[in-house]
């Protein structure tokens, strides 16, 4: 049977892999893990898509198969060979074949993949398929520039059904969901109160390698003790004790509870869904389905990979240290660096915390087990939601390099270099709103509100992108007593913003109307203040060459010579 016919996950065809020379090819769920060695990446229709595909298939999959490393050294054993082993691959095929083989099948009568076999709703009603996809208009999730209406049909392939079936698990909004026949909290045929995917509660973080199988031994923890007993991924749900009082995601029923494990949490079933399908010429289709509510998460436990913290020292009562912090919409990942490369948790203070997954990359470089020249790279991802995280309003992705170097926890200099850079581009786009701001009292009129209006920073912020991507991307290969390459890297750096910073204040300055360089004088009680384009620009320069020291000093000037240019 065909993959349309019966949607075999395992061994057909449904995911798109590019291969280390950039071939593409379709590749099922078998192929992609015994084949990673040879993909560099799968081709998803979104960065959220990443981690959905990594916990709820790949690397539950890879772990409940071939056990999860107890050790530094098996970990390493595992990453420096490259690639599974023939017997890896045995126990793989194994695991996917005769083992499981039949509950990773999409369409499936009795038992469909991550769904609950003839699910209905209490209306009896069903809703197009585009309430999976959350770039299509559906409900109450309208996205401005959607090609498709409510109205119009939305056929998936079973691949593409695949994938939003398991975002969905991971990401769906908090809307109220359809009421299911069996759900006994369902209320006049719906369920309100629902949060939203266990992923939309945090910024996701998720390390990248040279390979997809580099990707998932470093998204792979090291656990000394081994999974939790019982601990099952939600095909295996049945093989779950009792006593663990989780409901089964085969059914309507469901319930706020605690993950029980890693492999729980990698495939936790957020929400009780079946997938109606309809014949086209093309082949089987998806073009309806029931989305009803699943079971929530109690909380983000400590032992969540992906996310990283935020540190409270002393919370209110009933609270805890330490909840995920989220991505700031509108900021590329390298403006959070400062919580990437948080890795020593703040005790006694307030603070960011970095992920799991990276304090371990930075463990494994200082036990030299991780090279220091390592090609790390770090994907984020996250949704933005609105209106009671009932709608979703944006959509949050960014990758970058990452020097592993800068990992460590002890010896710092790497990434107290970083953040400096980091710092300055800050203060100096603070600088040019500062400017911004004094130009338009220069002219008469009044500061931009704190959140309305477009500002400079803005565009000088996105203008150091490819600057700060090129250096992280050179430091991957610096050593721990290249001091002088650093040091250039620096100046480099430095010199680029500056650049960068002045271009953008010249457009200021130009759009400044005349009676600007005339000024004018604001009295604030007792003290009068006077604003001209010519003071702006001073002060803006003189606080330019404060934070950029070392491109003022290789121009051989001083930030009062600056100011008085």
């Amino acid at each position: 049977m065909t993959m349309e016919d019966e949607g075999d996950l395992v061994n057909g065809g449904w995911l798109g892999a590019v291969g280390l020379g950039g071939a593409h090819r379709p590749v099922g769920l078998l192929s992609a893990l015994c084949e990673a060695h040879t993909i560099r990446r799968l081709e998803l229709p979104m960065h959220t898509m990443l981690p959905v595909l990594l916990r709820q298939m790949l690397l539950p999959a890879m772990i409940d198969a071939l056990g999860v490393p107890g050790t530094r050294q098996e970990w390493a054993e595992r990453f420096h060979r490259g690639c599974f082993s023939p017997d890896e691959q045995d126990r793989l095929a194994h695991y996917l074949n005769e083992r499981y083989g039949d509950r990773f099948r999409l369409f499936d009568a009795e038992r469909p993949f991550a769904q609950v076999a003839g699910l209905q709703a209490l209306n009896s009603q069903t809703k197009t398929a585009a309430q999976l996809v959350p770039s299509v208009a559906s409900g109450n999730n309208v996205p401005m520039f959607s090609a498709l209406s409510e109205a119009d049909e939305l056929l998936l392939t079973p691949g593409d059904a695949a994938l939003w079936l398991l975002h969905a698990h991971c990401w769906d909004t908090a809307s109220i969901k359809t009421g299911a026949a069996g759900d006994p909290q369902a209320e006049k045929g719906k369920t309100t109160g629902n949060p939203t995917g266990p992923l939309g509660q945090f910024g996701v973080i998720v390390p990248t390698g040279r390979t997809l199988y580099e990707t998932l031994l470093l998204n792979t923890p090291i656990l000394p003790d081994g999974l939790e007993p019982g601990d099952r991924p939600q095909w295996a749900w049945d093989e779950r004790p009792a006593g663990l009082g989780c409901a089964s995601p085969a059914g309507a029923a469901w319930s706020e509870r605690s993950a029980t494990g890693l492999l729980d949490l990698l495939t936790f079933q957020a929400r009780r869904i079946r997938l109606i399908t309809c014949e086209t010429d093309p082949g089987r289709r998806v073009h309806r389905a029931i989305v009803s509510a699943g079971d929530r998460l109690a909380q983000t436990p400590e032992f969540e990979p992906h996310t990283a913290w935020q540190h409270t020292a002393k919370p209110k009562k009933g609270q805890s240290h330490r909840r995920p912090r989220r991505h700031a919409s509108g900021r590329a990942a390298w403006q959070g660096l400062g919580t990437l490369l948080s890795m020593t948790l703040p005790v006694h203070s307030d603070g960011p915390y970095t992920s799991l997954l990276l304090r371990q990359i930075g463990d494994l470089r200082t036990t030299r087990v991780l090279a220091g020249q390592y090609p790390l790279g770090v994907e984020t991802s996250g949704l933005e939601y609105g209106t009671q995280s009932a709608v979703v309003e944006n959509a949050i992705g960014d990758d970058l390099p990452l020097p592993v170097m800068a990992l460590l926890a002890q010896d710092k200099w790497l990434s107290k270099a970083l953040l400096e850079c980091v710092d300055q581009a800050d203060r100096v786009a603070r600088a040019l709103d500062g400017l911004h701001n004094d130009l338009r009292r220069a002219a008469g009129g009044d500061p931009l509100p704190r959140d309305k209006g477009s500002r400079p920073s803005a565009q000088f912020l996105h203008s150091l992108d490819a600057t700060m991507r090129r250096l992280l991307a050179g430091l991957r290969s610096v050593d721990e007593d290249d001091e002088e390459l650093l040091e250039r890297a620096q100046l480099a750096w430095e010199q680029s913003v500056y650049i960068a910073a002045n271009r953008e204040a010249d457009l200021l300055l130009a759009a400044a109307p005349p009676r600007a360089v005339v000024g004018r004088t604001v009295k604030n009680g007792d003290k009068e203040f006077v604003y001209r384009s010519g003071k702006a620009i001073g002060v803006f320069r003189k606080k330019l060459a404060e934070v950029l020291e070392r491109a003022t000093e290789e121009r051989g000037t001083t930030s009062e010579e600056v100011a008085a240019a």
